[in-house]
C-alpha cells in the first residue's frame, strides 16, 4: 500500500460526496465523538441536532472537527478531517436565510433528521421544538489516502 496526502481539492471532493461523518468536540479535556448527517456547501458543514451533550459541549468550546472516510476495493481508502468552528443557527430573523439554506441542503438526503431522532416541524404555539440547525465553518482540511502500490506507480 502507498499512502499520500490529499490535495485541498480532493479533500473538498470527499466532503462533497459524504453524508455521514464523525463529529469530534471537547469539554474539560475530554473528547466526545458522534456520527452526524451533514451537507457541505460554501466551505461550511451544515447539520441538525436535538439539544444534548454534543450541543452543550460545542457551545462551551466551538472548536470542533469532522472526520469522513471512504473505502474502496481491497484495502484502499480516503480519509478527510475538517477542523472548524461551531456556529449555531438560531431561529430568528438574522439567521433565517442560513437556517433555510441548511434545511434545503439537508433535505436532499433521505431521512436526514434521523440522527437527531425527530423530524423537525414548525410549532405554531411558539414553544421551542428542542432541535436546532448549526454549521461548522471550516478553517482547515487534511486528508490522506491509501492506494494499491501498483496503481500508484502506474
Amino acid at each position: 500500500m502507498f499512502l499520500r496526502e490529499l490535495t485541498p481539492a480532493e479533500c473538498t471532493a470527499v466532503l462533497s460526496a459524504a453524508r455521514v461523518g464523525r463529529l469530534g468536540c471537547v469539554h474539560d479535556d475530554r473528547p466526545y465523538v458522534v456520527p452526524i448527517y451533514f451537507a457541505f456547501a460554501d466551505h461550511h458543514l451544515y447539520s441538525f441536532s436535538m439539544e444534548g451533550r454534543k450541543v452543550a459541549w460545542m457551545r462551551q468550546n466551538p472548536q470542533v472537527c469532522l472526520q469522513v472516510d471512504t473505502m474502496h476495493d481491497g484495502r484502499e481508502w480516503r480519509s478527510v478531517v475538517a477542523y472548524g468552528c461551531y456556529e449555531e443557527l438560531p431561529d430568528d430573523a438574522r439567521w433565517h436565510l442560513e437556517r433555510k439554506k441548511a434545511w434545503q441542503l439537508l433535505q436532499r438526503q433521505a431521512n436526514w433528521w434521523e440522527p437527531g431522532v425527530l423530524y423537525p416541524v414548525q410549532r405554531t404555539n411558539g414553544d421551542q421544538a428542542g432541535y436546532l440547525y448549526y454549521r461548522i465553518r471550516i478553517e482547515s482540511l487534511t486528508g490522506r489516502e491509501a492506494v494499491d502500490e501498483s496503481e500508484a506507480t502506474g
